[in-house]
């Protein structure tokens, strides 16, 4: 018996132990979490709800040549209300929420009548929601009215307001140039002006203590661990909007008419390498006309007839031919080795001179000549390091992501497929590749005197209007050729107007000089003949003539509707664009009389404009008015003596205002509260406006420059 009470109370004792070094080590576990390892998980908990997180900064803006808007990023808020914010007191949200529905139903969401939104934000408090949404693209006036709501107006913690505010890219042009200013998205390649100079535009970044509502919202707390974002510098472009704008209008229709694929217009500033426009346009999926991709840097082609330029400039730089030395083109028709080469034209021409076979650009006149003269290898090589010397083998370094090199084989070399066709099919511009810039680049530079100028589009770096760094014309390559060789070259340029491929286009108005090409593309040689896919037209040169202001390239891929020469195609569109830029820029008529007369039958009927405009205007012009002392808007008018009178017309409509020396909000609230958009750059008082007082309201947007 006592042997049994002897087990049992030692089984007793044995579960009592256990029992005790549980406890033990529960507590000992407990004292390790709750001391040692306390702060560990208090931060990890912390982290879950409270964050320090990146603030965005605005995007700096994209610039014209003239200071116009091209690219900029206009603040907007993200409002919520949070019905279970901490700070929230039953009383407050009962005594609040019938007024505050009201407000919401009516100013904001009107799919809810008030009763339907009292019940739906009191639905949203039961089911203890942190985040219901109210306008995801508020605006500074619409932020400044929601606050003020009831409830609302005691703030985030007390009442619930949530306002974050964020950015959004505008641009203002719609799509003008938009290839070329380009896009910086998140999971997505940045192109463009955006994407190269993204680091400078974007700005610093600010960090802001959150408190995260759900899964993906974070919200502010208060102004704790704040540190204000720096917003992006400001990009000063070389573009002209009214060069740019004149660009793709042209270039539109020709696509248009055409039936193209895509099509490149390049203007560039003969002497500095500025580019005053780029515009690419081709056709989506759905056939309509859009800007698609950047062909100007990323397209890289056989360039046909317009490389001819680059073989005689060889030829004369190495001395091995005259303009004057006769050519025999064989009425347009030869063989090289097994394959057979054509003129575009039948001219029927035997022997003829060096210059006027450039001049109706003759395939044959212009191989033969390099095939004679650089036939050998090591000649051959002598005509590639010409190539070279005109920078043809390099990039431009444009500031855009995504130029493609070009490529000139070299000679004789298996490896880039050299075969005894290649020299004379690279005479005239095939079995080589070049960009649209790439090629304009050489022609500036010729235009130039020889001076090769870098092409770049942007010329500084702007912080609230004043320059902190400025980018000036950089000069690639001094001399490309002798003076002599240049001037030649341009002689040839000037012919292909007066007596070439060019001529049923010149004009008296004002002279240019340039190169009509006409390449096949997607073709395949066999057995001697060449079947071809399509073809691509293009013309490149500049105006005027004698000193060249603007280069210009425009390439037209794939037209479709029976015309296809360079000549037809592509010379009518720059013949265009350079019209419609001497309108714009009438200092170039300089052979034209300054003295201009004016008859009385043309006086103008009927204008309507601001009278101190039309004063200026008509004393300029040295026309008879007689003056208006009632009104400042007035209508324009012939009397019976044939003298403009200045008839009174009443306007009632509202102005752009003054907003110079007030603070942001206040500047904000008028400007927004008459219709028009606002972007602002900078932080304190308005010290300058982009529209001036007084004009007419037409809903613009305002930029705003703070001291």
């Amino acid at each position: 018996m006592a042997t049994f009470k002897n087990e049992v109370l030692i089984r007793v004792y044995i579960v009592v132990f256990a029992v005790v070094l549980v406890a033990i080590a529960i507590f000992a576990k407990a004292v390790r979490i709750s001391v040692v390892e306390g702060k560990h998980w208090r931060e990890k908990i912390e982290d879950q709800y409270f964050q320090v997180r990146k603030v965005e900064a605005g995007r700096g803006n994209i610039l014209a040549a003239n200071g116009g808007l091209l690219a900029t990023s206009l603040p907007f808020f993200e409002l919520a209300f949070d019905p279970n914010s901490s700070g929230m007191s039953d009383q407050d949200f009962e005594l609040n929420i019938d007024s505050l529905a009201y407000c919401l139903a009516t100013y904001v969401d009107k799919s809810f009548t008030p009763e339907g939104m009292r019940e739906y934000l009191i639905s949203m408090r039961k089911d203890k929601k942190q985040y219901v949404p109210i306008m995801k693209q508020a605006s500074y006036e619409e932020y400044e009215m929601i606050s003020n709501f009831p409830l609302f107006r005691l703030g985030q913690f007390k009442g619930g307001f949530i306002a974050i505010p964020r950015f959004k890219r505008n641009n203002p042009y719609g799509m003008l140039a938009s290839r070329t200013l380009g896009y910086n998205r998140e999971n997505s390649r940045s192109i463009g002006l955006e994407g190269y100079f993204d680091a400078d535009l974007a700005g610093e970044q600010g960090e802001q203590l959150m408190r995260r509502l759900t899964k993906d919202i974070w919200i502010p707390v208060n102004n704790f661990s704040k540190i204000d974002p720096v917003g992006g510098q400001d990009l000063l472009t070389t573009i002209d909007i009214d060069i740019q704008d004149v660009a793709e209008g042209s270039l539109h229709r020709a696509i248009k008419d055409n039936n193209a694929e895509y099509g490149v217009a390049v203007v560039m500033d003969v002497k500095t390498g500025a580019i005053r426009a780029m515009a690419n346009l081709g056709r989506t999926k759905k056939g309509n006309i859009w800007e698609t991709y950047n062909h100007a840097v990323g397209s890289s082609t056989e360039p046909g007839s317009t490389f001819k330029l680059a073989s005689i400039m060889a030829l004369l730089e190495d001395g091995k031919i005259d303009l004057n030395d006769s050519i025999d083109l064989e009425q347009g028709k030869t063989k090289f080795f097994d394959q057979e080469m054509m003129d575009a034209s039948k001219h029927g021409l035997d022997s003829t001179s060096i210059r006027h076979a450039f001049e109706i650009s003759s395939n044959v006149g212009i191989a033969k000549l390099v095939q004679a003269h650089y036939g050998e290898e090591k000649e051959a090589e002598e005509f590639i390091e010409r190539l070279q010397q005109f920078n043809l083998d390099h990039r431009t370094g444009i500031e855009i992501n995504g130029e493609v090199d070009p490529y000139i084989k070299e000679a004789y070399s298996a490896e880039d497929d050299w075969s005894g066709i290649s020299l004379p099919w690279m005479a005239h511009g095939y079995e080589l590749r070049m960009t649209p810039l790439q090629m304009l680049s050489f022609y500036n530079a010729v235009a130039n005197g020889g001076k090769q100028m870098k092409p770049y589009l942007v010329s500084e770096f702007q912080e609230y209007g004043e320059t902190i760094k400025r980018f000036p014309p950089k000069v690639v390559n001094k001399q490309i050729a002798s003076s002599k060789t240049i001037k030649k070259a341009q002689s040839l340029l000037a012919g292909v107007v007066e007596n070439g491929t060019a001529k049923k286009l010149k004009t008296e108005q004002y002279t240019f000089a340039g190169k009509t090409g006409t390449a096949q593309i997607n073709y395949k040689r066999s057995n001697g003949k060449t079947t071809v896919g399509g073809y691509q037209s293009s013309f490149v040169g500049y105006f005027p003539a004698e000193e060249p202001l603007y280069s210009c390239i425009v390439v037209i891929y794939k037209p479709k509707n029976g015309r296809y020469y360079g000549s037809d195609v592509a010379l009518p569109v720059f013949r265009s664009i350079a019209d419609k830029i001497y309108a714009l820029k009438p200092d170039l008529f300089e052979h034209f009389e300054e003295e201009r007369y004016v008859d009385s039958k043309d006086l103008p009927k009927g204008s309507v404009g601001d009278k101190s405009d039309f004063m200026t205007l008509m004393k300029a012009m040295d026309i008879e008015f007689k003056k208006n002392k009632k009104s400042e808007f007035i209508v324009l008018d012939t009397d019976s003596t044939e003298v403009m009178a200045m008839l009174n017309r009443k306007v009632n409509m509202e102005k752009v205002p003054s907003v110079v020396g007030m603070g942001l909000r206040d500047a904000i609230y008028v400007l927004e509260s008459l219709g028009l958009n606002v972007e602002v750059n900078g932080a304190g008082k308005v010290v300058n406006q982009s529209i001036r007082p007084g004009t007419m309201l037409r809903g613009q947007t305002v930029a705003l420059r703070l001291n």
